[in-house]
C-alpha cells in the first residue's frame, strides 16, 4: 500500500471527505488480500445466481473478480460518492451489477433483499478509533449494532452474512453473537503467514451452545449497554499495518 495514503490519525478512516480525497487518486486497494486468497470459501457458500450486497466497496477488485468468476447479480455500496461514480465507470459494461451511494448504517433496500450481504474490511473500518481489542466505546458499538441491524433486515430467510476481517473469533464473536440479529455464525480462515478469518451467519438459524453463553455472559457483564472495557493499550493503527 502506497504510505501516501494513511491518513495522520485513524479517525480519518471513518471521514468521507478523507475517502473522497484518496479515491480521486488511488485507483485501486484490497484490503485483506484480493478475491483469490478466499475464492475458495466464497465457493462453499455463495451459489452463481444469488443475489450479493457488496458494503463499503471502495475501489477494491472484489466485486469485479466476483463477476469474473460467474457472480452476476452484484450491489455495490460506498459512502463516498466519488467512489461509486469512478466504479460505476470502470465496471459499466457489467450487466447486473450496479453501485449505489449508501450508508451501511441506513440502507435503502426492503427487509429480505438479499441472498448474500458481504463485507471486506469495512467493520473494522468503523472500528479503528479503539485503542485495544479490549475496549469498545458506546459511540463505535452503538455504530455497529446499527450497521449489524440493518444486515440482519435486508437478508432474506436463509441469506448469509458473509464478513471478512483480521479480527480472531475470541473478539469479533463478541460483535456477532446477539440473538437479536437471527443468525447463528460459522468462522474460516486463510492466508499465509498472516492469518485473516471469514464469518458466515446464517439468518433464521439459531446461535449454537457456545455462541448463547458468550451472549448471555456480555449481558450479565453489561446488561443495558454494549459491552465497555478499561483502555489499557496504546492505540494502534490497525488498517495501515496489516500484512498483505
Amino acid at each position: 500500500m502506497n504510505r501516501d495514503y494513511f491518513p495522520e490519525n485513524n479517525s480519518r478512516y471513518k471521514d468521507v471527505d478523507y475517502w473522497d480525497e484518496r479515491y480521486t487518486t488511488e485507483q485501486c486497494y484490497d484490503w485483506l488480500g484480493g478475491f483469490s486468497k478466499f475464492q475458495h470459501l466464497i465457493g462453499k457458500h455463495v451459489k452463481k445466481e444469488d443475489s450479493i450486497l457488496v458494503l463499503g466497496c471502495g475501489n477494491s477488485t472484489m466485486s469485479g473478480d466476483m463477476y469474473s468468476a460467474g457472480y452476476h447479480s452484484i450491489t455495490n455500496i460506498d459512502y463516498s460518492t466519488v467512489c461509486i461514480d469512478a466504479m460505476s465507470s470502470r465496471y459499466s459494461g457489467c450487466s447486473g451489477m450496479t453501485w449505489l451511494q449508501m450508508d451501511v448504517r441506513q440502507l435503502s433496500f426492503p427487509d429480505n433483499s438479499f441472498d448474500i450481504v458481504l463485507e471486506k474490511a469495512t467493520l473494522d473500518a468503523l472500528m479503528v478509533e479503539e485503542k485495544s481489542p479490549w475496549s469498545m466505546s458506546l459511540e463505535t458499538a452503538t455504530l455497529i449494532h446499527q450497521a449489524l441491524t440493518e444486515i440482519s433486515r435486508c437478508l432474506k430467510p436463509g441469506g448469509l452474512f458473509i464478513s471478512i476481517t483480521f479480527s480472531n473469533p475470541f473478539f469479533r464473536k463478541r460483535l456477532y453473537a446477539r440473538t437479536q440479529y437471527d443468525w447463528s455464525i460459522k468462522n474460516y480462515s486463510y492466508g499465509d503467514g498472516f492469518e485473516y478469518y471469514m464469518y458466515v451467519l446464517t439468518k433464521g438459524e439459531i446461535l449454537s451452545a457456545e455462541d448463547a453463553a458468550l451472549e448471555r455472559k456480555l449481558m450479565e457483564d453489561e446488561p443495558s449497554d454494549p459491552p465497555t472495557f478499561k483502555e489499557e493499550e496504546q492505540e494502534d493503527n490497525f488498517l495501515s499495518t496489516i500484512d498483505l
